[in-house]
């Protein structure tokens, strides 16, 4: 399983404030690159926003109520009760942040990668992941925190992860009972059948599968299998032009981990518990972070990946499954 991060997934949002101030290492010093070339990162990183009208929408596993199917799409818990969220308008990258985007921002501040795959010393293909300058960047939450904060910085304007309301919105095309968030929330693969060695299979239409994976690392020379991730824009975005929602890598957002946060959280622009609050023995006794997102799509396993909540401490467990992170920023 694979966890990248998110900014793997990408938004600013209207009311967080940017990322968090209080923590000084979150600041960094006057860039090191030419200003014109950082004049236009900050340009490319602004056209790839997209805006997002605010509204109400009940958020969390509406299937048993709204879904096609009529059942739940989430066995846990955490992702219930349904409860009505109301969110300021926004604006929210189409993309993951890329390897290019981050080492930019590496390049700018003089910073080594720091990644988590670099703390596993076996996963030996790491390194040629990260040079593909189209592929979601892979960092723990710190690390997409710190760089949220230093494009507010270098541009002035708020940018931070996105909560998990808004993140859901997003997904949801503002809050549509839609249960993936492809071009029109449903997978589309083709009929291939697997051969006798269990190679082949189908190829997505419309969303990733093994095969895709599998065939995009070979053809890099990459031993890794299906263990890849895929360019952010391989496939079609949802009808809010959001790119990899369901699939590509779980994707950071700015919540604290509490289970029972739906049957407290406020109507207006949630924002996560105000402290952590949830550790225990899957999460090494470390408090959690919220994940959005999943890893790796497969049509088989049926939807729902707008609704489902995972959570993993800031530095993740998991090194091995994809966490990516998303960027917001104030309209």
């Amino acid at each position: 399983m694979k966890k990248y991060l998110s900014i793997g997934l990408v938004v600013v949002a209207t009311n967080l404030g940017g990322c968090d101030q209080k923590d000084e290492n979150n600041l960094v010093s006057a860039p090191q690159v030419d200003s014109k070339q950082l004049e236009a990162f900050i340009e490319k990183v602004l056209g790839r926003q997209v805006f997002v009208d605010g509204g109400k929408y009940l958020m969390g596993d509406f299937g048993a109520e709204y879904g096609t199917e009529g059942i739940q799409y989430d066995a846990n818990v955490n992702s219930k009760p349904l409860h009505e969220v109301e969110l300021s308008s926004f604006s929210i990258s189409k993309f993951k942040v890329t390897n290019e985007e981050y080492g930019f921002y590496l390049l700018a501040n003089q910073l080594p990668f720091d990644g988590v795959e670099d703390k596993i010393a076996e996963y030996t293909n790491s390194k040629r992941m990260r040079s593909h300058p189209k592929l979601p960047a892979h960092i723990d939450w710190y690390e997409a925190d710190k760089y949220c904060s230093w494009l507010g910085t270098v541009s002035g304007l708020p940018f931070s992860l996105p909560t998990e309301a808004q993140w859901e919105y997003a997904a949801r095309s503002r809050g549509q009972f839609i249960a993936v968030a492809t071009d029109d929330g449903t997978y589309k693969i083709t009929d291939d059948l697997y051969n006798r060695d269990g190679s082949g299979g189908p190829e997505g239409v419309n969303i990733s599968t093994i095969r895709d994976r599998e065939e995009f690392a070979k053809a890099l020379g990459w031993k890794v299998d299906g263990l890849t991730s895929l360019p952010v824009d391989q496939y079609p975005p949802n009808p809010l032009g959001m790119y990899a929602m369901s699939d590509n890598g779980f994707e950071w957002v700015s919540d604290w981990y509490d289970p029972d946060y739906y049957r407290t959280s406020p109507v207006m622009d949630p924002k996560g518990p105000l402290a952590p609050v949830y550790k225990g023995e899957e999460t090494a006794n470390k408090y959690a972070k919220v994940m959005r997102g999943v890893d790796v799509a497969d049509a088989r396993w049926g939807g729902g990946f707008n609704v489902r909540r995972r959570y993993n401490p800031p530095p993740p467990l998991m090194l091995l499954r994809k966490v990516y992170f998303g960027i917001k920023i104030y309209a």
